[in-house]
């Protein structure tokens, strides 16, 4: 599975405005409560107790909340970045800038698993997050994506 395959690009911010975890997982759920159609509230509340087992900041400045929704017909990917930096009480306890927000439907587990597993390890190149960090629009975004995810076929 490609990560664009599930990425909306309506659901791509390039330039995130909040300066804590609460604040990022209500911008970038605007999004994808929209696609999904799911309310808003219901779905940063579904992300917070998620953070509350375990920050989803896994260091190098990337974040990857996730949650799983019983109502939801199928896997939505959003993407935000965060030009400041946010504490999202990551592991090497550093500013995280770089945000995938994965909303999936509460029986997907494996799919779940599969792209958590996609999305950490482009991020693991550098290269590619600096390009993230250094596009100025969502347009950017995606194709930056687009590039790596061809690079990887």
């Amino acid at each position: 599975m490609k990560i664009l395959d599930v990425l909306h690009k309506e659901a791509i911010l390039s330039d995130l405005k909040a300066l804590d975890k609460q604040g990022v997982l209500e911008e970038l759920v605007t999004p994808i409560a929209s696609i999904a159609g799911v309310n808003h509230d219901y779905l940063v509340r579904v992300l917070m107790d998620r953070e509350r087992l375990g920050s989803t900041g896994i260091g190098d400045g990337v974040g990857i909340p996730h949650g799983k929704l019983k109502d939801l017909d199928a896997l939505v990917l959003g993407f935000g970045l965060s030009r400041k930096g946010v504490d999202f009480e990551s592991m090497d306890e550093q500013p995280t800038h770089i945000f995938f927000l994965l909303v999936t439907p509460e029986n997907s587990t494996g799919l779940h698993l599969k792209l958590l597993a996609r999305i950490s390890r482009i991020l693991k190149n550098e290269l590619f997050r600096q390009k993230l960090m250094d596009a100025s629009n969502s347009d950017e975004i995606y194709s930056i994506i687009q590039e790596e995810e061809e690079e990887e076929l």
